[in-house]
C-alpha cells in the first residue's frame, strides 16, 4: 500500500445558501481547493452527499457535480453513509490511492439542506437510524441524543449544566472561523437557560443544520513531492459499523463502531491517544462529544464531562477540540461534515488556524459518525 497525501482543501462557508445549488456550493470550494493544480491530474471524484435524495429529490449526484467541476468523464461516485458520509467518502479515495489505482482523487461533501421544511428536514435525517423501528415512531436522531444524556447523567451524577463547556468552546472557537455559520461567544448560563429542544437538551446544546461544500485533494506520495504545497500524510484510516437501532446495541452509552474504526486508526498510524495534538469529533451536542471522547479512548468511562469542564478540550489545554467551531458552531453540514473536519486539521497542522492554532500540532484525529455511531469513520493525520 502505498503512502496518501492530503495536498490541497478548500471550503465555502456554512451557511443558508439560498441562492446556489449543491452543484454550485461544490464549485466553489473545488476552485478554492485545485488552485494551481492542474485538474487533468485528477482521476477520481468521490462526493460525499447523505440527504441530497430525500430532500432534494436528486440521488446519483457525481456525475452532476463532476460535470460542473469541469471533471466530466472520470469516474465518480456518490458515498452516503448519513453522517459518516465524508469520513467514509474520504476511505474510499485513501484507499482508491494507496492501492495504486489513481495518483491524484478529489473529495467532495456537499449538502443543502436549509431549502426545505423543518419537519421535512427532520423527517429525512432521521431515516439515518431505523427507518422501521425508530423514524416511523417519531424518533429522532435528536431525541436519541437526549435519551443517551439523561441514562448518562443518571449513571454517572451529572446534571445539564455540566455538558455547557462543549458549546462554549465550540462558539469561543467559531469567533475566528470565517467559514462558521456562528461566530459568537456564549456564556455557560445562557446554555443552562436555553429553549428546551429534547429535554434534557436546550436550544444551545443542539447544532444547526446548514449548507456548505468542502474539498480535499489526495495525491499519492510521488505526486506529493512533486509539488510545492505543504502536505499532510492520511497515516490512518478506518471505518466500522455498528446496530442501525439503538435498542438493539446491549450497551446504548458505548459507541462500539467509534472504538473498532479508532482502534484500527491508531494501529495503522502507529500512535497512540496521548500523541494527537487535536481532535475533530462529531459533536452535534455535548453527550455526543462525551461519548466519542470515552468512546476514542480520551477519557474513561464517566470522565468525557469532566475533560470539558477542566477546560482540556480548549485550544490550550490537552485534548484541543472543536477548533473550527464542532458542530455547534460552524454548523451541521450532514454528510458533508467530514470533510469539514479534516479541513479544519490541515489547517491546523499546517499552522494556518490563526487564534484557535493549537501550539506545535504535529498529529490529527477526525471522526464522523453516522446515525448514533451506526457508522464511524477516523482518520488520523500527520503534518510532514
Amino acid at each position: 500500500m502505498r503512502q496518501v497525501y492530503i495536498i490541497s482543501v478548500g471550503q465555502t462557508p456554512v451557511a443558508e445558501h439560498w441562492n446556489q445549488t449543491a452543484q454550485d456550493l461544490a464549485a466553489h470550494a473545488f476552485t478554492n481547493a485545485i488552485g494551481d493544480i492542474s485538474s487533468d491530474r485528477v482521476g477520481a471524484l468521490f462526493v460525499a452527499n447523505a440527504f441530497g435524495g430525500v430532500l432534494q429529490l436528486q440521488s446519483h449526484i457525481a456525475p452532476s457535480i463532476a460535470s460542473t467541476l469541469g471533471l466530466s468523464g472520470i469516474e465518480a461516485y456518490t458515498v452516503e453513509a448519513g453522517g459518516a458520509s465524508g469520513g467514509v467518502a474520504l476511505r474510499q479515495a485513501y484507499l482508491a490511492i494507496a492501492s495504486g489505482a489513481y495518483d491524484c482523487v478529489a473529495v467532495v461533501g456537499v449538502e443543502k439542506l436549509t431549502d426545505v421544511a423543518d419537519e421535512q428536514l427532520i423527517a429525512g435525517m432521521a431515516l439515518a437510524g431505523d427507518a422501521e423501528w425508530e423514524a416511523l415512531h417519531g424518533i429522532t436522531l435528536t431525541s436519541q441524543w437526549a435519551m443517551l444524556m439523561r441514562r448518562y447523567m443518571h449513571e454517572y451524577g451529572y446534571t445539564p449544566t455540566d455538558f455547557a463547556p462543549f458549546p462554549v468552546n465550540a462558539h469561543a472557537n467559531g469567533v475566528s472561523n470565517a467559514h462558521a455559520l456562528y461566530r459568537f461567544p456564549i456564556k455557560p448560563e445562557k446554555v443552562a437557560n436555553g429553549v428546551p429542544v429534547a429535554d434534557p437538551l436546550g436550544l444551545l446544546d443542539c447544532a444547526t443544520m446548514a449548507d456548505g461544500a468542502a474539498v480535499l485533494i489526495l495525491a499519492s506520495e510521488g505526486l506529493a513531492r512533486e509539488l510545492p504545497h505543504q502536505s499532510v500524510r492520511i497515516a490512518g484510516s478506518a471505518v466500522a459499523t455498528d446496530t442501525l437501532a439503538l435498542h438493539h446495541r446491549t450497551d446504548p452509552l458505548s459507541l462500539t463502531a467509534a472504538t473498532r474504526s479508532s482502534t484500527r486508526a491508531f494501529q495503522q498510524a502507529e500512535v497512540t491517544q496521548g500523541d494527537v495534538n487535536v481532535l475533530e469529533l462529531t459533536d452535534p451536542h455535548g453527550i455526543a462529544a462525551t461519548l466519542a471522547l470515552e468512546a476514542n479512548g480520551f477519557a474513561e468511562r464517566g470522565v468525557g464531562v469532566q475533560l470539558a469542564c477542566e477546560g482540556a478540550i480548549t485550544p490550550q489545554g490537552s485534548v484541543p477540540l472543536a477548533t473550527g467551531g464542532g458542530y455547534k458552531a460552524r454548523g451541521d453540514v450532514g454528510g458533508a461534515s467530514g470533510v469539514y473536519q479534516i479541513v479544519e486539521l490541515v489547517h491546523q497542522l499546517r499552522g494556518e488556524a490563526g487564534t484557535v492554532q493549537v501550539p506545535q500540532a504535529q498529529i490529527g484525529l477526525a471522526q464522523c459518525l453516522g446515525s448514533i455511531g451506526s457508522t464511524a469513520a477516523t482518520h488520523i493525520l500527520i503534518a510532514e
